[in-house]
């Protein structure tokens, strides 16, 4: 049988076929490897390649001071970003843009050459520089739209606010403290592009904003207490500078500034020095000021009164081997005396009485060493040691202000405690106020407002206040203080036709070099209280290093008495007597002035028919305790509620009684009460307040309702 074998050309073709088919499998196989096994990597690498994710700044919560007026709020501007696919070049592109946007070429280019379809080439621009980048006309150069935070006010309150981030994050301050809140939820850009890297649309979610702050600050009073720190800083040339107003009754701080300063919208221009917040984290010796707490202590223990004569010793006292001299060589004098002249000698022999434990006790109890717990970041607790760890001679040294260290505001609160019939109170910064649809805030407990008034009283907690001297002892403190402002130390703090009390301090500071008290280098400071028959304001200024006049009753008092005299008719309170009765008066003018009697009595004569803030009837500071209501058969006490100053001064004229007027306004306490039987020529308390006109503007509760509250 013949064998065929197939032509050469059918073989080829054969063979060619299997190739074929093999190959076929083979990229059959391998579609259906990328399509099934590798679809989602590809998937998700395209759309790497088309899309781009940006996130988009929220717009930060506002936030406003009391009488909601923007401190610090959030703006819309543009940033510049580039895609660099689309750039191309990036040198000439560079060269265009680095004198438009203040940047280096070389870093420009570094920008533009990314291998990234997105690139930030400047963020939070001007309005002037966005204009000018879109004139260039630049391809592959775009705009996006962002929130930038902004200080309408600039310096004013920049420690209190603190200050924000190019990716608007809290750095400072509250921003930093309530960052979380404030913030907001950021939103999300999405840029899809072709196969040309061409854009041809843009999407996202937008973004949530934060949350309002309402502070306890005014405004008005903050630039006050601004404005008055600027002058006293270049008069003095101090190294730096606090002055901090607090409401009394509520603990609301309603003014804290500190020199030097920054601009919250410039902060990286500013020396880290002007950024801390030396009101609650700069530690000083307090000197003459911590003598509040020293007698204090002293009459509360019921070891002295302010009619005790004390012997001065010619001003000098030895404690445990060391030599302690005053400032002057002081004989005899009353404990009230030895405070206005701020004798060392005197608060040493209290302190000793007291004996270290219970001195320390009265000084934890005016909150000392502890932090006030105010609702701000970095706040120190001060420097003290407990009694075990007093060398014998610490009693006599922290008697007078030195071996403990204190914050600014911790004495501020000190003076408030005397101001609020002995109850100390938490400080506070955040208002409690609901309106706006704010966030309000007490003590760092957060509730999200319900666009409701305000509350007329602040919901002060159980925890957030405490009794540390009775209302005894605290009008006692308050006459000593007001005697110190009219005849001592502290003269130059008296405010122009209102009253005030308070306390000088010049504490030397340590040479570092030495080791010792600096003759040079002193804390300058003032602490007081006005008006003192109703006090509405605490004020404190503290120098720190003043240059020419060095001391607290010659450089610090002065600023005390011009930011009290302009907040007090910023309130609108009429001006106020000074609340001591004649006699005293007349003894501490002449103590002050040396003038005669007679010159005494035409120039009270003159100022009580010129004056009509002056009382026609006796004014006395005597305790309520002290008026006569022993149930001797007498007269009985007219009814003086709900009449105004002038009506009361006239009945009692009329009816020759002695009153006692203290504050202004409406009379809306009596005692005795109206009624009682009180003993022939004995006198009758009668308390006047404003009406709620006076305080609206702070939503300020009755005075003395929450010492009440403490004590009872």
């Amino acid at each position: 049988m013949p064998n065929h074998k197939p032509p050469f050309y059918s073989r080829r073709a054969l063979y060619l076929t299997i190739a074929l088919g093999c190959w076929t499998l083979v990229v059959i196989a391998r579609l259906f490897y990328f399509q099934v096994f590798q679809y989602r990597n590809f998937t998700e690498q395209a759309r790497r390649q088309q899309e781009r994710t940006i996130e988009v700044s929220p717009a930060r919560g506002n936030i406003y001071d009391r009488n909601h007026r923007p401190l610090a709020m959030t703006v819309e501007v543009e940033s510049v970003y580039a895609d660099p696919d689309e750039v191309g070049d990036p040198k000439p592109a560079a060269r265009l843009l680095a004198p438009v946007l203040a940047m280096k070429r070389a870093d420009l280019e570094k920008k533009l050459t990314g291998t990234n379809s997105f690139a930030w080439v400047k963020r939070k621009v001007t309005a002037r520089e966005a204009d000018r980048v879109r004139q260039l006309n630049l391809k592959g150069i775009y705009f996006q739209k962002e929130n930038k935070r902004f200080y309408p006010k600039r310096e004013l309150a920049a420690h209190v606010l603190g200050y924000v981030g190019i990716d608007g994050e809290g750095l400072a301050g509250l921003e930093m403290k309530y960052d979380d809140l404030i913030r907001g939820i950021p939103g999300k850009l999405l840029i899809e592009r072709d196969a040309r890297s061409r854009r041809y649309s843009s999407k996202g979610s937008e973004p949530q904003p934060g949350h309002d702050l309402v502070l306890t600050l005014d405004e008005n009073i903050q630039f006050i207490a601004e404005r008055e720190l600027d002058a006293v800083m270049a008069l003095s040339r101090s190294k730096t500078g606090t002055v901090i107003v607090q409401d009394p009754y509520t603990g609301e701080i309603l003014a804290m500034a500190n020199r030097p300063t920054f601009n919250p919208n410039k902060f990286s221009e500013a020396h880290a020095e002007a950024h801390r917040n030396t009101a609650i984290g700069g530690i000083y010796e307090p000197g003459s000021t911590f003598k509040i707490v020293t007698i204090a202590a002293a009459i509360e223990a019921g070891l002295t009164q302010p009619e005790e004569r004390i012997d001065c010793q010619m001003g000098s006292i030895n404690v445990a081997g060391h030599t302690i001299r005053d400032h002057m060589k002081f004989g005899i004098l009353t404990v009230s005396e030895t405070f206005q002249q701020s004798s060392d000698v005197c608060s040493i022999k209290l302190a000793l009485r007291l004996g270290n434990e219970k001195f320390y006790q009265y000084i934890r109890s005016f909150g000392f060493g502890v932090p006030t717990g105010i609702e701000m970041p970095g706040e120190a607790r001060g420097l003290t040691k407990p009694p075990e760890r007093w060398w014998k001679a610490s009693i006599g040294a922290i008697a007078m202000g030195q071996e403990i260290g204190v914050t600014p505001l911790q004495i501020v609160s000190m003076a408030s405690v005397v101001a609020n019939d002995g109850v100390w109170i938490r400080p506070s910064i955040l208002l409690d106020d609901t309106a706006n649809n704010a966030v309000a805030t007490r003590n760092g407990n957060l509730v999200e407002g319900k666009g409701g008034p305000s509350a007329s009283e602040p919901d002060i907690k159980p925890e957030d206040m405490r009794r540390v001297i009775s209302p005894a002892t605290a009008s006692k403190m308050q006459r000593m203080m007001a005697e110190t402002v009219i005849a001592g130390t502290g003269k130059a703090a008296l405010p122009k036709g209102y009253s005030a009390g308070g306390k000088t301090g010049t504490a030397q500071k340590l040479d570092p070099a030495t080791g010792t008290y600096s003759r040079t280098d002193n804390i300058a400071s003032f602490v007081g209280i006005t008006p003192v028959e109703d006090p509405m304001f605490a004020i404190l200024v503290v120098l720190d290093s003043p240059r020419g006049l060095n001391h607290g009753g010659s450089i610090a008092a002065p600023v005390f008495g011009r930011i009290a005299e302009q907040i007090l008719a910023y309130r609108n309170l009429p001006g106020t007597a000074v609340p001591l009765s004649t006699s005293q008066r007349a003894a501490l003018r002449k103590h002050a002035t040396g003038k005669s009697e007679a010159a005494q009595f035409n120039e009270e004569s003159t100022e009580a028919n010129s004056s009509p803030a002056v009382r026609s009837v006796d004014l006395d500071l005597s305790e309520p305790a002290e008026f006569s209501s022993r149930g001797v058969p007498g007269r009985v006490t007219p009814n003086f509620l709900g009449s105004s100053v002038r009506a009361v001064t006239a009945q009692a004229l009329a009816q020759d009684m002695k009153v006692q007027l203290v504050g202004s306004g409406v009379a809306f306490d009596q005692y005795p009460a109206p009624g009682t039987v009180i003993q022939e020529g004995a006198s009758i308390l009668v308390k006047f307040r404003i009406g709620s006109a006076a305080k609206s503007s702070s939503a300020q509760p009755a005075t003395g309702v929450l010492a009440k509250a403490a004590s009872g």
